[in-house]
């Protein structure tokens, strides 16, 4: 294993930052660390780059202890590239003297030919000369990537390095720096608030809450499998709607009985008469002027190919519909809808 968290704790006085952390990364892959502001995300990041010890537990790369209670590697023998929110270019150098600034051990000769190749990879070689004020934010951000990645490292960290970008820039970027990180078959781990930049860019999600993890899993299993109801609160939209289980795998809701899947969270062990939450996706819920089957427009947001409705059913509970925008309906409309779920999650409900 590449990069492995073994039960990582960190405290800052009372405060638990870290409670338990425990992740696993192969070489290649792109691991993300996703959670709200204060989970503990950064504080993993930092202590894996060296710059924290940890109180508990231990953090290995390639077989190779980096920290445990009272030892802590040094960053700069952790062989670790690191990516920060802020870019941390030097502004009075060039983009390829940013990109071999820590190439020192390494001939001029050999430094600028390493340099340029990185530039060639995140398609800036045409700005070697340019100085980084020179550049837009994005430009920016693939500098400091390939500084970052010019040294070979074992392992890139890369934290919140989007945040400073506008939304559509973002989406973008997360694309190419993906591409360019799988086209070297770099390991690298995020740091990330927002779940579509999670999504665009790792092939592991770490869903983190008071400093542990809650599902380390791929985005996929992430929103359809979600394994806490954090985890589903967290990741996309959706609702909980009330049920009550019929028996093994299915529950009876104001839309019908629906069978759940055979997972923990599919109520296959649970007995009849159980209260539980089913998680309801805006996609789950279809459009259908056929279906005998009602609900009141009560919000409608528009998002150009589509609207994100806001649905209320008979007995006051609401749902959300996401509907083709050709379908234009106003507040106050009843419309047909059918459910269709593949992938049923239910909670037991919390009394």
């Amino acid at each position: 294993m590449w990069l492995e968290l073994r039960d990582v704790a960190r405290h800052f006085g009372s405060r638990k930052a870290l409670d338990g952390l425990t992740m696993r990364l192969a070489q290649g892959s792109i691991g993300c660390l996703l959670g709200p502001s204060g989970c503990g995300k950064t504080t993993a990041l930092r202590c894996i780059a060296g710059f924290e010890p940890v109180d508990s537990g231990e953090i290995h790369a390639r077989g190779r202890l980096l920290s445990g209670p009272g030892f802590v590697a040094a960053p700069e023998n952790r062989r670790i590239g690191m990516v920060f929110q802020d870019y941390a270019l030097f502004p009075h150098l060039t983009v390829l003297a940013n990109v071999a600034f820590g190439l020192h051990q390494l001939p001029a000769a050999a430094r600028t030919k390493r340099a340029e190749e990185m530039l060639a990879t995140v398609g800036l070689a045409d700005h070697r000369s340019q100085y980084p004020h020179q550049l837009s934010g994005g430009q920016q951000q693939r500098v400091a990537l390939a500084r970052a990645l010019a040294p070979e490292p074992e392992l890139v960290l890369l934290d919140e390095p989007f945040s400073s970008l506008d939304v559509e820039l973002r989406e973008r970027l997360g694309t190419e720096v993906r591409a360019v990180l799988k086209s070297l078959n770099a390991t690298a781990i995020l740091v990330t608030h927002d779940q579509q930049e999670a999504f665009a860019v790792a092939d592991l999600v770490g869903v983190m809450r008071d400093g542990r993890c809650e599902q380390w899993d791929s985005p996929y299993e992430l929103y359809h499998r979600p394994a806490t109801r954090f985890v589903a609160d967290f990741i996309g939209e959706g609702v909980f709607m009330a049920g009550e289980m019929t028996g093994p795998g299915k529950v009876r809701t104001e839309l019908g009985v629906m069978r759940t899947h055979s997972g923990e969270n599919g109520g296959a062990n649970w007995a009849a008469g159980q209260h539980v939450d089913l998680l309801l996706r805006p996609d789950d819920v279809i459009h259908d002027d056929a279906s005998e089957l009602r609900a009141e427009v009560c919000v409608r947001a528009f998002r150009g190919a589509e609207f994100l409705y806001t649905l209320k059913l008979p007995s006051g509970a609401r749902i959300l519909s996401l509907v083709p925008s050709r379908h234009d309906h106003a507040v106050g409309e009843h419309i047909g809808i059918r459910i269709e779920l593949d992938h049923v999650i239910a909670f037991a409900r919390d009394t």
